[in-house]
């Protein structure tokens, strides 16, 4: 298959895989609505034109031309003011935020029909409004571990094992170019302890080994002091005794790979690992994706500042930051890229080009999670955080022998949504530009 055509491919994957993902994060929303009797009048993949819509029951489903998102629409969604009818505005109430929550409020009364007020969201005990609304970021993190599951233990991906490929026979003084041992050069401590390639690391100093990084962390720990060394050889378990060197290597940085331009002395065995499709255990999945939350969590905390370092690429000189944020466009690309690039293993090109396809949808389903627990307007999150003040409001309340203060009025927040999806869409338009003219991608 030609480059180009894997890339398309890859782009393909990409568009199908979030439009999916985001179809089944409005799943999420719909099922419980549906189950605790709110009438749900929209089901949209998109936002904008409609391209097509099918009504079933009370409810349309359709698909917008603008695929940077979804919703359903359920009715009820603000509580009145106490004193208002459901669905009339305050004649008194004015001033530009006043009126934004009067017209939101109306808004989300205008389709109740006779009959229907016990229908609306707002009338949910709050157990039943936060399980609505986490129920579509919470389809995202189910989708995130399954599709982890498939990539990373299924499938697996091409990772460093713990078997030796090569033994080096001298150890070289750090930062030299030389390739070949020279006569003064120290002996490795790998070689003299008869290492040979092929050879799999089962134990270092007392410590079973899982891994390649694991034994590299006990080798760089152990410079100086003699350790045993277990090893399978041929199908048989060979016990060696080698003593780690201590030699000055480059501090690498953790993000980028790079050299920072500091040395640090460490243990130096001379012993390099081999390539295989690595798996990991399933019990370890839930682990993997929690580590990826945090880290998109981190990516959303440092948000304008990361949003500065975009504009600085795209405007300026500056490095596009490879772990930073990217738009559809960017992950377009990657996707392409990803599935053009060749196999690392040769003979398992479709395995290794599905796994890392799956794997960035699962990336892009955690990403979907973290996003919509923010808790602001329009998030789901801003929704959940109005009913869990609500729950603590009427705590207190009961405390303090006062009577329930009823829902809490979430619509008073809509100039802080109005506000926040200006900001989305000025972020959408930079990381579109910056993914045109600067775009990711993948060293």
């Amino acid at each position: 298959m030609s480059e180009v055509l894997l890339w398309v491919v890859g782009i393909l994957v990409a568009a199908v895989g979030v439009a999916v993902s985001i179809a089944l994060h409005e799943v999420g929303h719909l099922v419980p609505a549906k189950r605790f009797g709110v009438k749900v009048t929209q089901y949209m993949v998109g936002f904008g034109p409609t391209l097509f819509s099918r009504r079933r029951g009370e409810t349309e489903y359709g698909v917008k031309a603008i695929p940077l998102g979804g919703y359903i629409r359920m009715i009820g969604m603000f509580p009145p003011q106490p004193g208002d009818a459901p669905g009339r505005s305050r004649a008194s109430s004015t001033g530009r935020w006043a009126l934004m929550a009067e017209e939101a409020r109306a808004a989300s009364f205008v389709e109740i029909g006779p009959g229907e007020e016990q229908r609306t969201f707002y009338r949910l005990p709050v157990a039943k409004r936060i399980t609505i609304m986490f129920g579509g970021p919470f389809v995202n993190l189910l989708l995130a571990l399954v599709l982890t599951a498939v990539a990373a233990s299924a499938i697996g991906a091409p990772g460093l094992v713990p078997t030796v490929s090569s033994v080096s026979q001298c150890v070289l003084p750090a930062g030299t170019t030389a390739s070949e041992c020279g006569p003064d050069d120290p002996p490795a401590p790998g070689a003299r302890a008869g290492l040979q390639p092929g050879d799999t690391v089962l134990s270092f100093a007392g410590r079973p080994v899982s891994g390649w990084e694991q034994l590299s962390d006990l080798i760089r720990a152990s410079g100086g002091r003699e350790a045993q060394v277990v090893v399978e050889r041929d199908g048989r378990r060979v016990e060696l005794t080698a003593t780690p060197v201590l030699t000055q290597r480059a501090v690498l940085d953790e993000r980028t790979g790079e050299p920072t331009g500091a040395v640090e002395e460490v243990g130096f065995l001379g012993v390099s690992p081999s390539i295989a499709v690595v798996r990991t255990p399933l019990a370890e999945v839930p682990g993997v994706v929690a580590g990826q939350v945090a880290d998109v969590a981190n990516i959303v905390l440092r948000l304008p500042q990361r949003l500065v370092d975009v504009a600085q690429a795209a405007f300026g000189s500056e490095a596009r930051d490879p772990n930073g944020p990217i738009g559809v466009v960017g992950i377009g690309r990657i996707a392409g890229e990803l599935n053009a690039r060749p196999a690392i293993i040769p003979g398992d090109e479709l395995a290794e080009r599905t796994s890392r396809l799956v794997s960035l949808l699962a990336g892009l389903n955690v990403a979907l999670f973290v996003f919509n627990m923010i808790p602001l307007l329009p998030f789901d999150g801003g929704h959940i955080a109005g009913a869990l003040w609500e729950l603590l409001k009427k705590a207190l309340f009961r405390l303090r022998g006062r009577p329930d203060p009823g829902p809490v009025d979430v619509a008073k927040a809509m100039p802080v949504a109005y506000g926040v999806s200006l900001v989305l869409i000025g972020m959408s338009a930079l990381l579109l530009y910056a993914d045109i003219v600067r775009p990711v991608t993948l060293g």
